[in-house]
C-alpha cells in the first residue's frame, strides 16, 4: 500500500475512537460538544459513518465507472424501511413473534434487504444504464422520486399501513449481539465505523482488481472498453447493484440508530447531499468518502446552528441552495475533491 493510503488507515480509526470514548465518558463530566463548540457530536459521527458506507458505492459508480446517479438515497431508504417494517410491523406479514424478538433477526433482515435491494438495482440497471450523461442522471432522479412516492404511499397497500405514510415508522429496536445491546451511542459509533472501514477496504479491493481497471476503461470510453473484451453492460449493472447494496446496509444501520424512519429522509435533497459529499471528498478515490461525509455534515451543522439559525423562517429552504452552490464551486475550483486520486495501477 502506498504512503498516500497509509495515513487514513490510522487517522480515521483513531478519530472515531476518540469521539466514541469522549461520548462514553460524558456522564463523568467530559462532554464532546463542549470541546469542539458543539459542532462534532457522536450523533454526527455516526451519520458520517453511515454516509461513508453509501459514498463508497457511489464513488465506485460515479467516480470510477462514470455513471451519474441522483437517486442513491432511494436505496438508502429501501434498506431503512425494510429493517423497520420487518422488525416493527412483521406481525402484519405473519412472521412469528418469537422470530422477530430474537437478537439475530435484525441482522438477518439487514443482509436480506441488502441482497434484495442489490437485485432490484441490478435489474433496473440493465435498463437505465444504457442511457448516458444527463439522460442517465434524470433517469436515476426519476427512480429516486418513484421510490420516495411508493414509501410515502404505503407501498400501494394503504390497508396494511406498512410504511406509515408521511409519518413513517417509530419504535425500531436497537441492534444486539446475544443479550448485549449495541448501545449507548458511543458503542454504536464503533459498530458503524467498523462497517464503514470494512466497506472502504472492500472498495479498495474493487479498485485494484481487474474489475476496477475495467471500470476505469468504461469511464474513459465504453467503445474502447468493449473492444478489449469488457462486458460493459454487465459490469455497469453489477457496480450499480453493489452501490445499492451498500446503501441498503447503511439504511438498515440508520433505522436501528434513529429508532424511526420517515420517507422525507430519503427524497431528492438527501440524494443531492450525497453527490455533494462525494464531490467534496473526491469521487475518484474511496478514501474521499469518510472525508467528504464528515466535512459536509460539519458544514451543515455550522449552517444550521450559526448562520441559517439567524433566519429560521427560511433556513430549511436555504440548505439545498447552499449545497447546490457548493457543488458548483467545487466543480469549478476543485473538481478532483479534497482527496487526490492515486495513480491508476
Amino acid at each position: 500500500m502506498t504512503a498516500r493510503l497509509r495515513s487514513p488507515w490510522t487517522a480515521v480509526p483513531c478519530a472515531v475512537a476518540v469521539v466514541a470514548v469522549l461520548d462514553l465518558v460524558e456522564p463523568f463530566g467530559v462532554r464532546l460538544g463542549h470541546l469542539i463548540g458543539g459542532l462534532l457530536t457522536a450523533d454526527l459521527a455516526v451519520r458520517a459513518g453511515l454516509f461513508t458506507i453509501v459514498l463508497v458505492g457511489l464513488n465506485l459508480l460515479m467516480g470510477y465507472a462514470g455513471q451519474a446517479s441522483l437517486g442513491q438515497a432511494a436505496f438508502y431508504g429501501m434498506g431503512a424501511f425494510a429493517s423497520a417494517i420487518l422488525t416493527v410491523r412483521a406481525h402484519v406479514l405473519g412472521i412469528p413473534p418469537e422470530v422477530v424478538s430474537a437478537w439475530w433477526w435484525p441482522w438477518v433482515v439487514m443482509v436480506a434487504a441488502a441482497c434484495a435491494v442489490a437485485a432490484f438495482a441490478w435489474a433496473v440497471g440493465w435498463v437505465i444504464l444504457r442511457l448516458r450523461g444527463h439522460y442517465l442522471a434524470m433517469a436515476t432522479l426519476g427512480l429516486g422520486i418513484m421510490v420516495y412516492i411508493v414509501l410515502r404511499e404505503n407501498l400501494g397497500m394503504p390497508h396494511l399501513n406498512l410504511t406509515g405514510g408521511f409519518d413513517g415508522i417509530v419504535g425500531v429496536p436497537r441492534l444486539r449481539l446475544g443479550s448485549a445491546a449495541l448501545w449507548p451511542v458511543g458503542v454504536y459509533l464503533l459498530v458503524v465505523w467498523a462497517a464503514a472501514l470494512a466497506c472502504v477496504a472492500l472498495g479498495e479491493n474493487v479498485v485494484h482488481s481487474p474489475a476496477g481497471r475495467a471500470l476505469r476503461a468504461i469511464h474513459g470510453s465504453e467503445a474502447a472498453a468493449e473492444s478489449v473484451g469488457v462486458d460493459v453492460g454487465a459490469l455497469k449493472a453489477r457496480i450499480f447493484a453493489l452501490s445499492a447494496g451498500l446503501a441498503s446496509v447503511a439504511g438498515s444501520l440508520y433505522a436501528h440508530f434513529q429508532a424511526a424512519v420517515v420517507p422525507d429522509t430519503f427524497g431528492f435533497v438527501p440524494s443531492l447531499e450525497l453527490v455533494v459529499m462525494s464531490a467534496v471528498g473526491g469521487m475518484r478515490t474511496v478514501w474521499g468518502a469518510p472525508l467528504g461525509a464528515t466535512v459536509v455534515l460539519l458544514l451543515e451543522q455550522l449552517l444550521r446552528t450559526h448562520l441559517l439559525g439567524l433566519v429560521p423562517a427560511v433556513s430549511g429552504e436555504l440548505e439545498p441552495v447552499v449545497f447546490g452552490v457548493l457543488l458548483i464551486l467545487l466543480m469549478r475550483f476543485r473538481p478532483s475533491g479534497l482527496v487526490q486520486a492515486a495513480p491508476a495501477p
